[in-house]
């Protein structure tokens, strides 16, 4: 399913998205670019990741990690584990990336 829509970045006190773990490592950097580019204007993007393997949950993590904090002039940012679960046979966690500086990302 997909779902579009349109508002802006100062009308949400938290912008949060949902990623598939199943998807593949293209996905990945298309998240990373999209928080990177949100963390320059809020100071926290809110991530649940999801999957029927709860193993796949915390290798995207550290993989999204990875290529986010590769990005150039990238510092200061902070995670913070949110909870964690299953829900009809789907694992999911939740994950906060914080820019630390105070003023968004940039």
């Amino acid at each position: 399913m997909r779902v579009d829509y349109r508002f802006g970045l100062n009308g949400i006190d938290v912008p949060r998205f949902s990623v598939e773990s199943t998807e593949g490592p293209q996905k990945l950097f298309t998240l990373a670019t999209l928080v990177l580019n949100v963390l320059h204007e809020q100071p926290r993007v809110d991530l649940v990741f999801h999957s029927p393997n709860a193993s796949d949950l915390p290798k995207k993590i550290n993989r999204l990690k990875e290529i986010v904090e590769s990005a150039p002039e990238v510092e200061n940012l902070r995670y913070t584990d949110g909870k964690t679960g299953e829900l009809g046979g789907i694992y999911y966690r939740w994950l906060s990336i914080h820019a630390t500086d105070g003023s968004g990302g940039g």
